[in-house]
This record gives structure tokens, sequence and C-alpha cells, in this order.
């Protein structure tokens, strides 16, 4: 059954970015959202809500500067899948994106820890549920 009723949108939306960083050896990396916040302990890809006039590419690079300590070119960014729950009373809208190629060694900034996984180990993972639709595809594409 939907969440959403039908003829009625959600009063709220709330559009994340978030990249499943992949390094050369084919791992992903995920973060653990720490103590303090919605969703403690859970890993997660990294990234964040967009700023007001701000597009999803250049929100998911200011992003992960200010998560991982990592700059990332615009053309290093793909387009791979989105997601689309209820968080609350709001509607989330996830756009992931696949990137092979950064600057920098990425760093907890305000993770618990970081993590690289082999794709299929996603799924052993306490991930936000809508994260876990992406797992599939991830193991489709890496």
């Amino acid at each position: 059954m939907s969440p959403f009723a039908p003829g009625k949108p959600p009063k709220n939306s709330l559009v994340v970015v978030a990249a499943a960083l992949v390094d050369r050896d084919g791992r992903l990396l995920v973060q653990q959202r720490p103590a303090g916040l919605p969703m403690a302990g859970l890993w997660e890809f990294p990234g964040g809500k967009l700023e007001p006039g701000e597009t999803p590419e250049a929100a998911l690079i200011r992003e992960l500067e200010e998560e991982l300590a990592i700059d990332v070119d615009h053309a290093c960014l793909a387009p791979a899948c989105f997601a689309s729950d209820m968080l609350e009373d709001r509607h989330l809208l996830l756009l992931l994106y696949v990137c092979r190629k950064w600057r920098g060694t990425p760093v907890a900034r305000h993770a618990s820890a970081l993590r690289w996984v082999r794709p299929v180990e996603l799924h052993a993972l306490d991930m936000p549920p809508a994260d876990k639709p992406l797992i599939g595809l991830l193991e489709a594409l890496i």
C-alpha cells in the first residue's frame, strides 16, 4: 500500500543527494550516522540536503567536501538512481550518483565511522529505509 493518499501530495518534500563512492577494488564507502541525529547508528551513503537554489550536483559536491574532506568534479558524478519514501510527515526523494574519481582521502568529519564494503555486503548493514532499494541496482552497476 502506498504511503500517499490518492490525489494528495505530501505537504513537505525533502530532496537529498548521495554518492556511491567506488574505489579501485569495487568497494563502496558508507558512513555511520552519529548519536543525537535521527536514525543514529545506521549506515548510509554520504551526502545531504539541497540548499535553496542549489542543483543536485552542486549540493553533492558541497556535502562531500563538508562530510568527507574530498573534492569532486561535476563531470565525475554519474546519476544512477533514486528512491522515494515517506520520512515522518515528509516525502523524501533520494538522488544517488556514482562517483569513481575524487581528490583526497575520505575522513569522517560528521559521521561516527566510515567503512568500505562490497555491494553485496550492503544487505547485512542497518541502513535507512530509503537506501535499501538502491542496493540491488548498485550490485548490478559495480
